[in-house]
């Protein structure tokens, strides 16, 4: 492994001034997510869901009938206007410390470019599919989309940017590691390794790779398989591409949509996801894994990560506030995809029914969904 020297984990160092700011943002959405929502869901329980059973004889079914009593309630009003206003101000705390060190980022990446390991392919004509290409998912300025230049990355500064803004407000940050750790992937590994000890992949590919930080997990596992990474994003696939490069490992990222990759036929043992799907509109969601199942090879395995919002799964206060949060901040697909039956759309794009599978793993004191299908 490379030290860090003058690599893009050395360069993301929030000067003073930018770490107390974003420390701020993260205590202050910390506050919102946490001791404020339970607050809420403890009214809920107290005070709004007695109310309704008192007016109609029932307790509410689900989030459409709740969302009157929350949308008329101060507590809930309070949480949403605070959790609006850290996710603008997350933006521009990280924005500071991102305009500052991006020229020498780009250098860093043009840099590498010279000489990869691995590879980049960009494809300047791909159009991304509507409404993902015109939203700004988690109200990102610009989106994933954004360039000013052909060698621009602050699209993927920013979003990078945001996970160590978090990471530092979980605490993540100070337990070691250093910048850019791939937490959620090395967990997705350990998952991936219990339940399938025997299946070692020649060839991985990292459907959504987004900024390709948790790429390199599975790259660590299996140093010995060839590693691959497809997202829309021109902008993202610059920074992982040379993050991959800063970090020892020979990764291979390619522009091109999910749902025709231009990738051959049965030629990867494992197609892996996090968090795609909830940030994919539904519709191109039976599309996608019709194309996983294309690329995999017998015997292969698809294997996703995603939220764990699935209705059933969380009481109706948490419904509530995620419902909002696709209204008005930044997650239009959410309940889309939380409302999505994934092990029918698997079925429907050529798993085997006894193949597929959707269910949960622990993940500190709450759980992740897991889901996918083997060839």
């Amino acid at each position: 492994m490379p030290q860090d020297g003058g690599t893009l984990a050395a360069l993301y160092r929030p000067s003073h001034d930018e770490a107390a700011r974003q420390r701020f943002v993260g205590a202050l959405k910390t506050y919102a997510n946490g001791a404020l929502e339970a607050a809420l869901a403890a009214r809920y329980e107290s005070a709004l869901r007695p109310s309704f059973e008192r007016a109609r004889g029932r307790a509410p079914a689900d989030r459409d009938d709740a969302r009157p009593l929350f949308e008329a309630d101060p507590l809930f009003q309070l949480w949403g206007s605070m959790v609006f206003a850290s996710q603008g101000l997350m933006w521009q705390a990280v924005g500071e410390t991102c305009r500052r060190i991006a020229p020498a980022a780009e250098a860093r990446a043009a840099a590498i470019a010279r000489a990869p390991r691995g590879s980049l392919r960009l494809d300047p004509t791909l159009v991304p599919p509507e409404p993902i290409a015109s939203t700004e998912i988690h109200r990102q300025p610009g989106g994933y989309f954004a360039e000013r230049r052909p060698d621009d990355l602050m699209t993927a500064l920013l979003y990078f940017g945001t996970i160590e803004l978090y990471r530092t407000a979980k605490g993540m940050a100070a337990a070691g590691g250093g910048v850019g750790v791939p937490g959620i992937g090395r967990y997705m590994v350990g998952v991936f390794k219990r339940r399938h000890p025997g299946l070692r992949p020649r060839r991985i590919l990292d459907l959504g790779c987004g900024t390709g930080v948790d790429t390199l997990a599975w790259a660590e596992a299996f140093p010995e398989a060839e590693v691959h990474g497809v997202d829309l994003s021109a902008p993202l696939l610059r920074f992982a591409h040379a993050w991959a490069e800063d970090r020892g490992h020979a990764v291979h990222f390619r522009q091109a949509d999910a749902r025709a990759t231009g990738l051959p036929d049965a030629h990867f043992d494992l197609i892996v996801s996090h968090i795609l799907f909830h940030e994919t509109w539904h519709d191109l969601v039976g599309p996608i894994f019709a194309e996983a199942r294309r690329l995999l090879a017998p015997g292969g395995l698809f294997f996703n990560a995603d939220v764990p919002y699935q209705p059933a799964q969380i009481p109706v206060t948490k419904q509530v506030t995620n419902d909002w949060q696709v209204r008005n901040n930044g997650e239009p697909f959410w309940t889309g995809f939380a409302d999505t039956d994934v092990g029918a759309l698997l079925r429907a794009a050529g798993f085997a029914p006894e193949a597929v599978f959707a269910d949960y793993e622990p993940l500190g004191a709450g759980k992740y969904f897991f889901f996918g299908g083997a060839a």
